[in-house]
């Protein structure tokens, strides 16, 4: 073997044993997301989640964190442009118009989603929270992600994501 070849040879193995050379396990969910729409079925009426114009990102990272934030457009600024000044009607509007979490995902060998871990959130009662991907169902359609999850008291919310390129 030339001295070249034995190079190649090292160089190809030492590839071969690094994070370079592995290669990157499926993952569907991973990247920016947009919220598109976001709907609550309840007793059969459909309602906007997050009211008519619905803002919001969600963000999976490759190291398996993700945050999402979803809010409501039109919530009304505060009078006070102090955050924790708010009236309680204020802080009640902000609150229901909005929520905001982060925590650890894991896909399934195919690259799916399969759960989260709630690590904090503008919700308390979220925090610690597991969720499986039969609590929480994502559902990558090309650059279309179909979230659909039910509530404790039996309501339906369904948000669709467009992924960001």
């Amino acid at each position: 073997m030339s001295r070249a070849s034995k190079a190649v040879a090292i160089l190809a193995m030492l590839v071969a044993t690094t994070d370079v050379g592995r290669a990157q396990s499926p993952n569907e969910v991973l990247g920016t997301w947009r919220m598109v729409s976001a709907t609550i079925e309840r007793e059969g009426d459909d309602v906007p989640a997050y009211g008519a114009r619905p803002n919001g990102m969600l963000v999976f990272t490759p190291d398996m964190h993700f945050v999402e934030v979803l809010t409501d457009a039109d919530v009304p600024k505060f009078a006070s442009n102090v955050r924790g000044e708010g009236t309680p009607k204020e802080n009640a509007a902000a609150m229901a118009g909005g929520i905001g979490f982060f925590g650890t995902y894991t896909v399934d060998a195919n690259g799916v989603f399969s759960g989260n871990r709630v690590e904090g959130s503008t919700f308390p009662n979220w925090v610690g929270g597991v969720r499986t991907s039969r609590d929480l169902n994502l559902r990558v359609v090309g650059n279309r992600m179909f979230e659909r999850f039910q509530r404790p008291d039996a309501t339906r919310v369904s948000i669709v994501f467009e992924r960001l390129r």
